[in-house]
């Protein structure tokens, strides 16, 4: 039986038309499966349903999402990235709707994700995750700080570029957090089975996005975090400079650092969509 499957030129161009076409046909697609965003039953027989490949460093893997969820897309992940999500979508194949991920033949190489843009050796770069009231309405948030000074590339002086480094690539300064980043197009947050994997930037010459920063295990976040995000399908990032935010353990400890840093300069943003799931 036909599914009511979509089909990206991205993905299809991986998969191989032959691929795409089996997928149209029915012949290679579930028809109920847990969608990969929101984690519940979809029909790939009865609603419209995103094809989301998840490419990694050697293999790729077909999930499904409901079209209202995500859009038809390829999303670039880590082969140690792939095989945690696999783990996860497959860890209760007998559950009702349930579908397993599935492998599936890759066209193209992926691209290696280079580590994370103007790093020094000894920095890492910390990532909290948190809800933001703005103008009545939560947002999910994630605030990155850098646990060291950031040097520009390349530069083996003293100083802290991290904020002008971010300027430079589409962030804006935050004087309140009274409103809404812009959106930075080219930019995404990368959450897979419901985790958060990485923070992509655009790729050199247009290419894949590559990860600026991603997680060495996959982050959990909340259900109430999950929710927003998929309602609102993008995410605010807030960066600082060391020293400027701290790790805080509630959220509204977190809002007050992020206030304090805004008010003294030090805080930059951005809205991300997401990518994947």
């Amino acid at each position: 039986m036909p599914r009511m499957l979509d089909v990206s030129d991205a993905v299809r161009a991986e998969i191989g038309d032959e691929e795409a076409d089996r997928l149209l046909a029915g012949d290679n697609a579930p028809g109920s499966y847990d969608c990969t965003s929101c984690r519940t039953p979809g029909d790939s027989a009865q609603e419209r349903t995103s094809t989301v490949l998840f490419v990694g460093d050697e293999t790729a893997v077909l999930a499904f999402a409901h079209a209202t969820c995500l859009p038809s897309q390829v999303v670039q992940v880590t082969e140690e990235q792939l095989r945690g999500a696999v783990r996860s979508i497959n860890a209760d194949p007998g559950a009702a709707g349930g579908a397993p991920a599935q492998s599936v033949p890759q066209q193209g190489a992926p691209q290696q994700a280079p580590p994370p843009n103007a790093a020094p050796e000894q920095a890492v770069l910390g990532v909290t995750s948190g809800l933001v009231l703005i103008a009545g309405e939560l947002h999910p948030a994630l605030v990155v700080e850098p646990t060291a000074p950031i040097v520009r590339p390349g530069s083996t002086g003293p100083g802290d570029e991290f904020l002008q480094l971010l300027v430079e690539q589409g962030y804006q300064p935050v004087p309140a957090l009274d409103s809404v980043p812009p959106v930075l197009h080219g930019w995404s947050v990368l959450l897979a089975v419901g985790q958060l994997h990485a923070v992509l930037q655009p790729g050199a010459d247009g290419g894949r996005p590559v990860a600026w920063w991603q997680a060495h295990q996959p982050l959990q976040v909340t259900d109430g975090w999950r929710a927003a995000a998929n309602k609102h399908q993008q995410v605010l990032l807030y960066a600082a400079p060391v020293g400027s935010i701290g790790r805080q353990p509630r959220e509204d400890l977190l809002r007050d650092a992020l206030d304090k840093a805004a008010a003294q300069g030090r805080l930059v943003a951005a809205t991300l969509p997401l990518a994947g799931t």
